[in-house]
């Protein structure tokens, strides 16, 4: 096997992880979100839903070059990938202002919730190590579709700790609006993402 095709592998493995725990991640949160009247992880769980089909979709990418497709069928589903992942940024940001924006309107403080922080502290320490994995293996593919993937990854460990932040600054100095601030810092980034996934790249992938 060669080290491309090991990578190739790997990869596949790393994503359908991400899948799988994006999808245990959103039932979470929306039930702990439900059970709490929690805005935040309500919509930290709409999150984990759009970048679980971010994954799905990256995974028929990963699955045509572990099946062998030939360079130009690769590329033709890397860049269908590519661009659905791009939209999706502009999705979560979208998300994101609506929430942050609802939070700040109507001084809605992140709702306490043992099982939502333990579910973000959870997510804080998992998606780093996936992303990290997934950049690595889209460096050796040279897919721009699992970069922007495994961005999304680090998108979902930063709202985490935007939520604990909220959470944690809410309770010790009563700062409410500390979790949609930060929130918002993110969407430069995200628009950013978007922009450059959607971008046309010439190159084979």
């Amino acid at each position: 096997m060669t080290e491309r095709a090991r990578w190739a592998r790997l990869a596949f493995r790393l994503v359908s992880l991400t899948a799988v725990y994006n999808a245990a991640e959103a039932v979470i949160a929306l039930w702990a979100g439900a059970a709490a009247a929690s805005v935040a992880l309500v919509g930290f769980g709409f999150d984990s839903g759009i970048e679980l089909a971010a994954s799905l979709a990256v995974l028929t990418r990963m699955r045509a070059e572990t099946l062998g497709a030939g360079t130009e069928a690769v590329a033709r589903v890397e860049g269908r990938v590519r661009r659905f992942i791009g939209w999706t940024f502009f999705v979560l940001a979208g998300y994101v202002v609506l929430e942050a924006g609802f939070g700040l309107w109507y001084r809605e403080a992140p709702e306490e919730s043992r099982l939502g922080i333990g579910l973000a502290i959870v997510s804080l320490i998992v998606m780093p190590l996936l992303a990290w994995g997934k950049l690595r293996a889209a460096t050796v593919l040279e897919s721009r579709a699992l970069a922007a993937e495994a961005k999304e990854t680090l998108a979902c460990a930063y709202l985490s700790a935007c939520l604990l932040a909220g959470l944690g600054l809410n309770a010790i100095v009563g700062w409410w609006w500390a979790d949609p601030v930060a929130a918002l810092a993110m969407v430069p980034w995200l628009l950013h993402e978007g922009r450059e996934a959607l971008e046309d790249d010439p190159s084979p992938r």
